[in-house]
């Protein structure tokens, strides 16, 4: 049989249409790609921009300048009109330290404030950023007349132990948790003495100064005697200041000062080894120096909302996550790594790399 006479049998094979039938071409596609794909481009734009403004309105977000301080609730009673202020102190402590002042500050000038618990974890920093938020704290301590109470996180070391001193002589004021470091009471000035190696290079020290002690503490030469009298005796008053600072926060060195020479060699200690020796009161978490702060109040657990300072969400961590700006690098730090600084820091390597947030967002 001719399967031509048949069309329906041909499983779906379009017969030839016959002869003298008129074929017309089939209809040209409209020609709108372009029209459609800027309609959706558009749309996008429109989408993403309603979902920013949604998140920065929601998140409190900032476009620009320096990040506020925001309250988050963490424990006790929402509703209490007292405030029991959790502040953070973490990562190196280097110069730019504004996120710990606006901390201060913020507690400062809230009149519901009534206790501050200090999270310190941090192994110390410099000598002067490590003195400037303990002052700060202290100050705060003081003008408030209000309690400071320190959790120690993971480390407290040097100028973490420094800062963890503003709580002055009330006794049990200082938690470290079981698996805190602490101690590392001491100064050191790094310095690197590379002249062999840049003599193997060809490279030649050849600054102009004004005195050649202007040079002091440079890594192209060899470091002369005066020099190192000159930087050891930098040392001693820092270190003397460092040990001054932890007789006013615990009275058990005033009466025997020979015990806290004793220690402060720039060992770490153990928790449990720094109860032992004094350093610290109590061996407990955030909640136990928590429970500690609304003791020293006066008033009761159901009195008080405990609440934790935060940083505010910016615009550059909804872009590139809130670890971005952590992790940064200062090229600014390149330079210092020259400058002869002491530190109040537990390493043999002064940072290069900011630890909490680059300078200047602090």
């Amino acid at each position: 049989m001719d399967p031509t006479q048949h069309p329906q049998t041909n499983y779906g094979v379009p017969p030839s249409l016959p002869s003298g039938t008129a074929s017309f071409p089939p209809p040209r596609p409209k020609r709108r790609v372009w029209a459609t794909l800027a309609v959706l481009l558009l749309l996008l734009m429109l989408g993403g921009s309603l979902l920013l403004n949604l998140a920065l309105i929601g998140t409190g977000a900032s476009l620009g300048g320096e990040p506020r301080i925001q309250e988050r609730h963490f424990s006790h009673e929402r509703l209490a009109e007292n405030k029991v202020a959790i502040l953070h102190v973490e990562g190196t402590l280097l110069e730019g330290h504004g996120y710990v002042k606006r901390q201060i500050d913020q507690a400062l000038k809230d009149d519901a404030v009534k206790a501050v618990v200090v999270r310190i974890d941090s192994p110390g920093g410099t000598v002067s950023a490590s003195d400037f938020i303990y002052h700060y704290l202290h100050k705060l301590g003081k003008e408030k007349n209000i309690p400071i109470v320190v959790s120690m996180g993971a480390i407290a070391a040097s100028g973490g132990y420094y800062v963890a001193m503003a709580v002055g002589p009330t006794p049990d004021t200082i938690f470290a948790e079981p698996t805190t470091w602490t101690g590392s009471i001491g100064v050191i000035i790094p310095h690197y003495d590379a002249s062999a190696l840049l003599a193997e290079w060809g490279v030649k020290q050849d600054s102009i100064v004004s005195h050649p002690l202007k040079g002091m503490g440079s890594f192209t030469r060899a470091m002369t005697d005066e020099e190192r009298k000159i930087l050891q005796g930098l040392v001693d008053e820092s270190f003397a200041e460092f040990k001054s600072i932890i007789r006013e926060g615990r009275p058990k060195f005033q009466k025997d000062p020979q015990a806290l020479d004793r220690l402060a060699t720039g060992q770490v200690y153990t928790a449990r080894q720094a109860k032992e020796n004094g350093l610290v009161d109590r061996i407990g978490y955030l909640e136990d120096a928590v429970d500690r702060a609304i003791q020293l109040t006066g008033l009761g657990a159901d009195q008080v909302h405990v609440v934790e300072y935060k940083r505010e969400f910016s615009l550059v961590d909804f872009l590139l996550g809130s670890q971005a700006r952590g992790r940064a690098f200062d090229p600014a730090a390149l330079v210092e790594l020259a400058v002869p600084r002491a530190y109040y820091l537990w390493t043999w390597l002064p940072p290069a790399i900011t630890s909490a947030v680059p300078r200047g967002r602090e």
